[in-house]
């Protein structure tokens, strides 16, 4: 008998499938057919290519369980769902940006308990299990390879000189307009949220998104020793938007300035 795929290493096969997919589209630009949502959104083929890959992993590895894409839905009810971001920053991608990401998680009652995001046009993978630590490797040869555990930094809890990042950079600005009053937006190479993580910044915003666009992230954040939650202080991934930061204390600072104009000077 061969031995068990984990949750963890089926969301690891799952997603190195879909960005297997995903890569050829992004080569090709030129090429790739474009629509709008009914949003206003881009949405590619490459999308509902990489969502339908996903998919067709999960599902013929469990196929008890609900899943949750952006592209498709939801499909079943179980306990356990899979919450899929086909690609994570479509902006990013047909603009030729390599800054876009696969998100997948794994809900089981209401809890986020495994994660993986990965942008691949860097190479690059991130993933945690609850209670487990959270991890960072590099995709060679469609295999993880040198795997390091990633922790937040330390430092001060106040928003003012504290490394900030604000994703998507083109949303939400009087949301963030506070924030960037107390200390200045910086460049992210790759998701604000896992550069929290990996502690090379201390706050990220992300203006806005659904619970797809959170599930994987927040549970990476967390397990690095972080904190996150929607800007009203919903600690669970949904819609609107939310903050990842390398502390409770810091995240609740931020939350702080961003409802509270008097606080600004104090955090």
């Amino acid at each position: 008998m061969g031995t068990v795929e984990t949750d963890l290493q089926l969301a690891q096969r799952a997603v190195l499938t879909g960005a297997a997919v995903a890569l050829p589209h992004f080569e090709a630009l030129a090429e790739l057919p474009r629509e709008v949502k009914a949003d206003g959104s881009v949405v590619t083929a490459a999308d509902r290519a990489v969502e339908t890959a996903i998919r067709a992993v999960l599902t013929a590895a469990r196929p008890g369980d609900a899943i949750l894409g952006e592209e498709e839905g939801q499909t079943g009810t179980a306990g356990r769902r899979w919450i899929i971001d086909p690609i994570d920053g479509t902006a990013l991608f047909v603009a030729g940006d390599n800054r876009w990401l696969i998100l997948i998680g794994l809900e089981e009652d209401g809890e986020i308990v495994a994660a993986v995001a990965a942008h691949p046009a860097q190479g690059s993978l991130w993933w945690a299990t609850r209670g487990g630590g959270a991890f960072e490797g590099r995709v060679v040869g469609g295999r993880v390879v040198a795997e390091t555990p990633v922790r937040v930094s330390a430092g001060a809890d106040s928003v003012a000189g504290s490394r900030l990042g604000v994703v998507p950079e083109d949303w939400g600005r009087e949301l963030v307009a506070p924030l960037k009053e107390v200390t200045p937006a910086l460049p992210w190479p790759i998701h604000p949220g896992l550069m929290v993580a990996r502690g090379d910044l201390d706050l990220a915003v992300q203006t806005g998104g659904q619970i797809w666009d959170f599930a994987a992230t927040s549970l990476i954040v967390r397990e690095a020793g972080g904190s996150f939650s929607s800007v009203d202080g919903r600690l669970q991934p949904g819609p609107g938007a939310s903050v990842y930061a390398r502390s409770d204390a810091l995240r609740q600072a931020a939350l702080t300035v961003v409802g509270d104009p008097a606080a600004r000077a104090t955090s």
